[in-house]
Order: C-alpha cells, then structure tokens, then sequence
C-alpha cells in the first residue's frame, strides 16, 4: 500500500510517499481502508520529534481518519466488514497517512451519514477536545453560563455548539453561553460579514448577543 512515512525526525521534506506492508489487526483492532485523513498541528509536532512516541522509525503520521471497516477481528461487536467509520488510529496519534489503517475499536464510532468522508476526517481531535474541555474538566451544566474563548477557532466552534446541544439533549434548560474570538482575525472578511456569521450562528442556538469588544 501507499502511506506518507519519515525516516527521520524535521521538516516537511522528511515524509516520503513509498510503498508500506499493509497492516494487520491485532486484538480490539480494526483495519480501515481509508477515505480521507485529517491534518492538525498535532501531526507537525510528532513529525518534528516534538511528541515523544513508542512507535520506532519509519512510521505512518497521521491519526484523524474515516473510511470503510476492511478487517475486523474475531470476538469484536462494535463493528463489521464495511461499516463506514470515522476517529482516530490510537493513543499513539500515527498510522493514519496510508491507503489502510489500524484504529483501536475504542478510538472510532460510525461516521454519520450526513457527514463526508473529509468532513468526519476534520472532526475527531478537535472534537474530542471540546467535549474534555467542556464535560470531563469544567463539568459544565444545563443551565450554567459558559465562557468561551477563543470561539472561532477549530475547538472552540465544537465548543459553543457542544455547551448547547448537551442540554438539549438532555431536554434541560440550556446553557448559556458567552462566545469570545478575536475580531482582528476577521478583518480582511469586514465587520459586516462577521456580525452577519455570528448571528447565523445565534439563530442555530448558542443564544446571547454581538458586539465589537475594544479588546482592553
């Protein structure tokens, strides 16, 4: 098969794009043939040597995926052969960069039929570090106001949605949430249009109010 490895640890020119064994399962594993990856600073970082892993060189970066279930292992449940499938490879945050990947079947769930196969492969970390940050950390609530920072970047757009759609779910009053971003980095797009994106937003259910901050 066809994977993105380094032999070494630097800038981008270390991955190569060369010809890998295809991986086998082992126990609680899936083999996924992959659709589409995601790319995150999580995977420069790994590349640079800067995120010590166990995994010896060369080796596959990448852990964002979604794809189809090729393999499955005898005694797993959770999935079959040709499930469409969308999370990470492993606690290790490699493998996925390859025409097939190993995935720890704790690590992946059914990738939504609303979703494409690039749309599911941008959400798992991102998404994962919402929900931590929001429910395993704050402990957020129905009914309390959250403060979000930073709320226009990648993990802080889950955020905003996640704080409302929980209590949603669990048929609560929702949260109340304050969303924060930066307003210089929508300049170049003008106020108009930035307004105009978070009411959009507003009418979708984070609720509260826009303004410009002075930034002080």
């Amino acid at each position: 098969m066809k994977a993105a490895r380094i032999h070494e640890f630097g800038s981008p020119d270390v991955i190569r794009i060369e010809d890998a064994p295809q991986p086998t399962p082992n126990e609680g594993e899936i083999l996924v043939r992959v659709a589409a990856a995601g790319v995150g600073p999580w995977d420069a970082l790994l590349r640079e040597g800067k995120i010590p892993v166990s995994s010896p060189l060369p080796l596959i970066v990448g852990a964002d995926l979604s794809g189809v279930v090729e393999v499955t292992r005898p005694g797993l449940t959770k999935f079959n052969t040709g499930d469409e499938v969308f999370g990470l490879t492993n606690n290790q945050f490699v493998g996925a960069y390859a025409e097939y990947a190993i995935a720890s079947e704790t690590m992946v769930a059914r990738k939504p039929t609303s979703l494409s196969f690039a749309e599911a492969a941008s959400a798992p970390v991102v998404a994962v570090t919402a929900w931590q940050m929001l429910f395993d950390h704050a402990h957020a609530r129905a009914g309390q106001t959250v403060l979000i920072h930073g709320a226009a970047g990648n993990v802080g757009a889950y955020a905003v949605q996640m704080a409302r759609l929980d209590a949603a779910i669990d048929e609560a009053v929702p949260a109340h949430v304050l969303a924060a971003a930066l307003f210089e980095r929508f300049a170049s797009r003008g106020e108009a249009e930035f307004q105009d994106g978070l009411l959009s937003a507003m009418r979708f259910g984070f609720g509260g109010h826009v303004e410009k901050g002075s930034g002080s």
